[in-house]
């Protein structure tokens, strides 16, 4: 069943709830291989005419009936852009008698030839830029709604460290307005483009097609299916995936799917962090985390899990026995590091009725999630062999686990009833796998942690 089209928070009329979406489309041939379903739930087109040229509105109606916003983005901006400003304005005000909406840069379009003949109630301003602070960008705002009235403003900042990233997040915190659309660009801003619904204008930009209109622009297709958007869903606290990189992972679409099902008022977003200790100090110490948006908890992946376990108040038995965690969870008064690496391997073995005692067992890495398996493995009654390409690190965790090593040089997987592959190698269509499957014996086990 097709899912209704939203409204598009101040830009449109009409009381339907949950998160606007804004389609970017970047890319015509995407509008012909789209099928009849490509528009559910997207409240409006944004068609970026710095990319695709100037589209008849008529071309567009045939495959979207809601509103039109035409974008000419400058290449100061990050657009293609790169015309006169006669040029760039003879175009904005044809697009104006055509398309509900006209984006409109707040530093180069804010001039009455414009604004005598585009109502303010089909204007978006917008900026895209770097600023230092929170104030500067407050700065920024104050000065283009003095200039011109317009139904949104977007302002959109680099994302160049994390604590930049959090800049548009302080802005929609300080103004508490539904007609400020604020967010960070990049890979490291993609938490902030999920976030900022929730603290101000209830806008999310996505792209249409394969080709994202900007970095960290996730599609409309990853936003309904890992983040459940457009759905009315209220948030009253922050879960999320601290890595490098964390683009990848598949741990938003199980977490927020599970949110919606059992009624949580959550989200859980990616932190992809250049480093750990900048991101706890730049975003989870942060007023907005402990206050406003409360983060609960974290998933913890590589390469960050010594480290996870180092800033924690408290921690598990297993976390300190393998130097490292997985999930951190909030109590209220200070952050919990545990792992669950080793019971996500015994876990799927368990489905599947395989009997753990007494079967040889051999992981192969001993990184943080390798080195939980083998302690998982061990605890459960494997007969256990440590198996690694470097050897001291492998020696290392032999001996702390009183068990055998062998070189991935030596290693024969022919002489094991369960194998486990801790290794990064599968994470990249060209991996070799980490060892070879030929000659396993008919009952043999692989767990592969890599998806």
């Amino acid at each position: 069943m097709a899912t209704p089209r939203q409204r598009l928070g101040p830009l449109a009329a009409g009381d339907a709830p949950g998160t606007s979406v804004v389609a970017c489309l970047t890319d015509l041939a995407d509008l012909e291989r789209c099928g009849a379903d490509a528009f559910d739930g997207v409240a409006c087109l944004e068609v970026r005419a710095d990319l695709v040229g100037d589209v008849a509105t008529q071309q567009l109606r045939s495959h979207f009936d809601g509103p039109l916003l035409y974008t000419l983005r400058s290449r100061a901006e990050g657009g293609r852009f790169v015309g006169g400003q006669e040029d760039r304005h003879r175009r904005l005000l044809q697009a104006g008698s055509a398309y509900e909406l006209v984006d409109l840069e707040g530093e180069r379009d804010l001039e009455p030839a414009l604004l005598d003949r585009i109502p303010a109630e089909r204007r978006i301003v917008s900026w895209h830029g770097e600023v230092a602070d929170v104030p500067e960008l407050a700065e920024r705002f104050e000065r283009f709604s003095t200039a011109a009235a317009a139904r949104l403003y977007k302002l959109v900042t680099g994302s160049g460290s994390l604590a930049a990233a959090m800049v548009p997040l302080g802005l929609l915190q300080e103004l508490g307005r539904s007609d400020v659309l604020a967010f960070a660009q990049g890979e490291a801003g993609t938490f902030t483009r999920l976030l900022a619904p929730c603290l101000g204008a209830d806008v999310v930009y996505a792209s249409f097609g394969a080709i994202p209109a900007a970095g960290g622009q996730l599609s409309i297709e990853r936003l309904a299916t890992d983040y459940g958007i457009p759905s009315a869903q209220d948030i009253d606290r922050v879960f999320g995936i601290v890595g490098h990189p964390v683009a990848h992972s598949l741990s938003p679409r199980l977490h927020n799917g599970g949110y919606r099902s059992s009624g949580l008022a959550a989200r859980y977003v990616p932190f992809d962090a250049d480093h750990f200790s900048d991101f706890w100090l730049d975003v989870v110490e942060t007023e907005l985390f402990e206050s406003v948006l409360p983060l609960a908890g974290l998933s913890v992946t590589t390469p960050y899990k010594r480290a996870a376990l180092a800033v924690a108040g408290a921690s598990s038995p297993l976390a300190q026995r393998i130097e490292s965690a997985n999930t951190m969870v909030h109590s209220g008064l200070v952050w919990e590091a545990d792992t669950t690496d080793g019971e996500g391997v015994l876990g799927a073995l368990r489905v599947r009725g395989v009997a753990i005692p007494g079967q040889r067992a051999a992981v192969v890495g001993c990184g943080a999630a390798g080195r939980a398996a083998a302690a998982s493995l061990q605890g459960a009654g494997a007969e256990l062999v440590v198996v690694n390409r470097s050897e001291e690190p492998g020696l290392r965790l032999a001996e702390r686990l009183r068990v055998p090593f062998v070189s991935l040089e030596d290693f024969d997987p022919s002489r094991f009833g369960i194998l486990v592959n801790a290794t990064s190698l599968g994470s990249r269509p060209e991996d070799p796998p980490a060892f070879a499957l030929r000659g396993l014996g008919e009952e043999a086990i692989v767990v592969d942690l890599v998806y």
